[in-house]
């Protein structure tokens, strides 16, 4: 970024949408969520330029905003359950389409309901129960609905 560069609301949506589409896809359609977050972390950036912090200094305190209850992500962790426990019967290719249909899966909502999940999560020791639990519940999901594995 340059010296006194300035952001716009479009910048904060902009990097917010495709951090939500890669990460929380279940978000995507939330455009009130979306613009508001983008529009806190744009006065963010705007109040920590008025007082002197630096370019750097004022983005990074607008991301703290912006990405704030977004570094853990239940899709991203459904992607990894299925790379790492299926990827004998699930290619990665598929995996991806996979897990935003598992997001939806009442069972998988119940297993991850059952978790305080914070911005430090995948760093907790519950993780490890989450993800152990996440094996169990979409290894059932597929031999009850019978889906071809490769």
């Amino acid at each position: 970024m340059k010296t006194n560069e300035k952001r716009e609301l479009s910048y904060f949506q902009s990097l917010l949408g495709k951090y939500i589409g890669e990460h929380h896809p279940e978000l995507s359609n939330d455009k009130a969520f979306l613009s508001s977050r983008a529009d806190e972390a744009l006065n963010v950036y705007a109040n920590a330029i008025t007082i002197g912090l630096s370019d750097l200094e004022a983005e990074e305190a607008a991301n703290e905003v912006l990405y704030n209850g977004l570094h853990f992500s239940k899709y991203d962790t459904i992607v990894e359950v299925l790379w790492n426990e299926f990827a004998e019967n699930i290619p990665q290719s598929l995996a991806e389409k996979l897990a935003a249909i598992l997001l939806g899966n009442t069972a998988v909502q119940k297993t991850f309901a059952k978790y305080k999940l914070d911005d430090d999560f995948d760093g907790k020791p519950e993780y490890d129960e989450l993800y152990t639990e996440l094996t169990g519940c979409i290894q059932i999901i597929i031999e009850r609905n019978e889906l071809p594995v490769f």
